[in-house]
């Protein structure tokens, strides 16, 4: 992964490799973004091909990383791979403070078609500069790019150039690439080929220049607050490669940061001094008498609650009144009518279990307007209710006489 010419010497990362299982040896720049790509194929070597002749092995591999006799990495570094198909890259951005202090990664590779595992040691050695700090530091975040796409020599060496156009500064580094799920974005939507963003630092050794200084602006801050996109000169140097949101651009001068300096004691060595035997409390310890907690905690609620049952239970079961009493209290005319309605209820559903079927009033008995005569409706004595039409027809009755009808002249016919 090698940057293009005109940027050999940003990013310094010389490593040593060795198909051997000897360690391989890195040697990163303290304050420069640090790259090692956990390459797939130097690990296919360690496991057996596929049993088939002439196949071609693509065995889904997954690397674990982590500091020697920790399970995890140090804060600096960080690891992603996107799938068991793909390489894995550790990338961060060493301090200072790990200036001569080897640190020793250990890569464990998974074969999920086998189930066998390879292990390497990567020896991070982390080398000073005299370039470092750089003063003058830019952030940007990129919102067409995830951390991998970015950590890309190409993509990365296109992005310093531009930047580099636009600054104009005589040195230029990437000091450190974060992913945007790790300032607390959001995963985006699977559509669209949406990408998560990354911010991107870089430092410089001159002043800002005026495009980069131009989101300050009042009236950039102002479209900024209404989330709009701000008036960058610059912009179309890096749209067509690298959607830059400017709104979240820090430019930071680290001369002027003021350290801030906090009154921490010393760390200890960790290690208890010598006070001399450790004498334990005497057998003669008086015991403790637990009965006052008894009575309080399970005594008193019980009683308590005894009490309340035995009142409960004589006003329920004591102190009912009863029929008797209730109908000696009870006015004689109330009985009466209660006595009454009680009577013609019960008679009304003794007459309705005792008829064949009940009728609606639309199916009652006809009177016979002429004659007199009432005519009976028409159902058999087995006809179902659920059947029986609201209105009845009077017709094909034997009984029945036709009331006759008017004539146009006046006269009556039957």
């Amino acid at each position: 992964m090698a940057l293009p010419d005109v940027f050999v010497g940003l990013i310094v990362v010389v490593t040593i490799l060795s198909k051997s299982h000897a360690d391989r040896n890195v040697y990163p720049s303290a304050g420069v973004l640090f790259v090692h790509v956990l390459e797939r194929e130097y690990f296919k070597g360690e496991f057996p091909p596929y049993p088939k002749a002439g196949d071609t092995s693509n065995d889904p591999i997954t690397f674990n990383t982590n500091l020697r006799g920790f399970p995890d990495r140090p804060g600096w570094l960080r690891y992603i791979q996107r799938t068991s198909h793909s390489d894995g890259v550790l990338y961060g951005s060493p301090t200072a403070d790990h200036v001569g202090k080897p640190t020793i990664i250990e890569i464990t590779a998974y074969n999920k078609r086998t189930f066998e595992t390879a292990r390497h040691n990567l020896v991070i050695n982390i080398m000073s500069t005299e370039e470092f700090p750089l003063p003058y530091q830019a952030e940007f975040y990129i919102k067409n790019m995830n951390v991998e796409e970015m950590l890309a020599s190409e993509v990365l060496g296109d992005f310093l150039g531009a930047v580099k156009n636009v600054w104009q500064p005589e040195r230029l580094n990437a000091i450190n690439i974060t992913s945007a799920l790790d300032r607390g974005g959001r995963v985006p939507l699977p559509i669209n080929d949406l990408k998560e963003g990354v911010y991107v630092m870089v430092g410089a050794d001159v002043q800002f220049s005026s495009c980069l200084r131009e989101v300050e602006t009042p009236q950039n801050q102002l479209r900024c607050s209404q989330e709009m996109e701000p008036v960058i000169s610059c912009d179309k140097k890096f749209r067509a490669q690298f959607n830059i949101d400017w709104c979240k651009i820090s430019l930071v001068d680290i001369t002027k940061v003021v350290p801030v300096h906090s009154n921490r004691p010393d760390p200890g060595t960790g290690v208890l001094p010598d006070i001399g035997e450790y004498n334990p409390p005497s057998e003669s310890l008086k015991s403790r008498d637990y009965f006052a907690d008894f009575l309080i905690t399970l005594a008193v609620p019980s009683a308590v609650a005894t009490v309340l049952f035995i009142i409960l239970g004589y006003s329920m079961c004591c102190r009912r009144e009863g029929v008797e009493k209730r109908n000696m209290q009870t006015p004689d005319i109330q009985l009466v009518h209660h006595s009454s309605i009680q009577k013609s209820t019960k008679e009304l559903r003794g007459m309705s279990k005792n008829r064949e079927i009940s009728w609606p009033l639309s199916t009652l008995p006809v009177f016979h307007p002429v004659s007199g005569e009432v005519v009976p409706p028409i159902h058999p004595d087995n006809y179902e209710t659920t059947s029986m039409p609201l209105m009845q027809t009077q017709t094909n009755l034997q009984n029945q006489i036709q009331i006759p009808q008017q004539q146009t002249s006046g006269k009556w016919y039957s």
